[in-house]
């Protein structure tokens, strides 16, 4: 089953299973980010990706000049208490032996604390990096963070959700779930920046998009 028909069936699930007020509350905030266009904002395709310097789950300093593959998968994610993002980690990890073989390397960036992280990639059964981006510092250079409305931490906190914890911090920011393939020119071949966070790159076409397009070093 393609990821967005296992999304799309959480999505069913969740809109029969929570409150009637509380889905309305998560429908208007993700409604509210789409009115303000984030993904026109943030970073596109042709755009160079900027350089990062971020710790991994083992302590590990992980640089974008530290990547010499033919082609470098950035996939940025909430945090390991979103079910929509675990799913797109297990189906990214399934794909990456055929990664593995296009000489592509796949990252996966959040704003979650480094031992939240080992959390997640532990839970998922992750062999690729996981790296931590701390307040978003990141995120926010590409242009794709913004904060949740008060009433939506609310509904957050009410399913033991608590996104300060994970982050370690109280700015209950989080980034669009974005994903962006770049080339050994650090250039972006391909870009996806979902406003709405139920929504995500099928791998597949990851691995279309790779094999479609040659590197240009």
């Amino acid at each position: 089953m393609k990821l967005s028909q296992i999304l799309a069936e959480r999505k069913a699930k969740n809109e029969i299973n929570i409150p009637a007020e509380k889905w309305a509350v998560m429908q208007r905030s993700t409604n509210e980010v789409k009115k303000r266009q984030l993904a026109s904002k943030a970073l596109q395709t042709g755009d160079e990706l900027p350089s990062f310097i971020l710790p991994d789950i083992h302590g590990n300093t992980i640089t974008l000049e530290g990547y010499e593959d033919d082609f470098l998968i950035v996939s940025f994610y909430r945090g390991g208490w979103c079910p929509f993002c675990n799913m797109e980690l297990k189906a990214l990890q399934n794909i990456l032996p055929e990664l593995n073989k296009l000489n592509t390397l796949l990252v996966a960036i959040s704003p979650e604390t480094p031992d939240n992280s080992i959390t997640t990639s532990e839970k998922n059964g992750l062999s690729f990096s996981v790296l931590s981006d701390i307040n978003n510092r990141y995120a926010k250079s590409l242009g794709l963070v913004f904060e949740l409305p008060e009433d939506l931490r609310t509904v957050y906190h009410s399913f033991n959700i608590n996104v300060e914890k994970h982050n370690g911090n109280q700015d209950y920011e989080l980034p669009m779930p974005a994903t962006y393939v770049v080339n050994k020119n650090r250039q972006i071949i391909y870009s996806f920046t979902p406003e709405d966070y139920t929504v995500r790159l099928e791998p597949e076409l990851i691995l279309e998009i790779i094999k479609n397009k040659p590197n240009k070093a």
